[in-house]
């Protein structure tokens, strides 16, 4: 089902993004614990890319896809694909809905605890990241600051993830999964506590969807 899989998963993983903001030169770890802290919603736009480590030794890049993010913590958040194809990963605190839209199809997962564990938990989730992951800094480059995230759990399907920082604010994200796979994300217009309704998570059911419950 065209990326669904993946998606699902980074988007789980783009929990791990957005969640700093601090001083120019404070260490990736300072501003990733300032943004948790002074950071309950944001929204942005992304582009997003797979690296595929190949038997021969190389790697394969995927097609690029684009899109836009809004969330508000703790477990809300609408991940939305429009490029190449367009895919929503939404989550009222509660559910999980995938909707393909060519398919006009939703698959519906619970959230439950295996969010403070996933990669998402990191952007998407609570304050209390210390709890589930190990972090630690992983150098600079080009002005940026990188946070490595490692999961506690010994069950996730991501082995790390890295997060680059620039004057406070998420600019890119590394995802790297326990099938040699690398999601690659890039992210801009960042705006921090817009003003969001109290049902911009709620999700619309799409009319004549397939549903499926996991």
């Amino acid at each position: 089902m065209k990326q669904s899989n993946t998606l699902a998963r980074t988007v789980a993983a783009l929990a791990c993004g957005l969640l700093l903001a601090g001083t120019a030169h404070a260490s990736a770890l300072e501003q990733f614990k300032s943004f948790v802290a002074t950071t309950k919603s944001a929204k942005g736009e992304f582009t997003q890319h797979q690296v595929k480590k190949l038997e021969s030794g190389g790697t394969k890049t995927s097609t690029s896809s684009t899109g836009t993010f809004v969330f508000a913590r703790p477990g809300k958040f609408i991940w939305t694909y429009v490029k190449p194809y367009e895919q929503v990963l939404q989550a009222d605190g509660e559910q999980l809905y995938i909707f393909d839209k060519d398919l006009n199809q939703v698959t519906v997962k619970k959230l439950g605890n295996a969010l403070g564990s996933s990669p998402a938990a990191i952007l998407f989730g609570s304050n209390d990241l210390e709890k589930n992951f190990n972090l630690s800094e992983a150098g600079s480059k080009d002005g940026v600051e990188w946070l490595k995230a490692v999961p506690k759990a010994k069950d996730t399907s991501f082995e790390e993830i890295t997060i680059g920082l620039r004057n406070g604010l998420p600019e890119a994200m590394e995802l790297k999964d326990t099938f040699g796979q690398t999601s690659v994300l890039a992210f801009k217009k960042i705006e921090r506590n817009p003003a969001l309704n109290a049902t911009s998570f709620k999700f619309v059911m799409p009319k004549g969807a397939d549903v499926f419950n996991n």
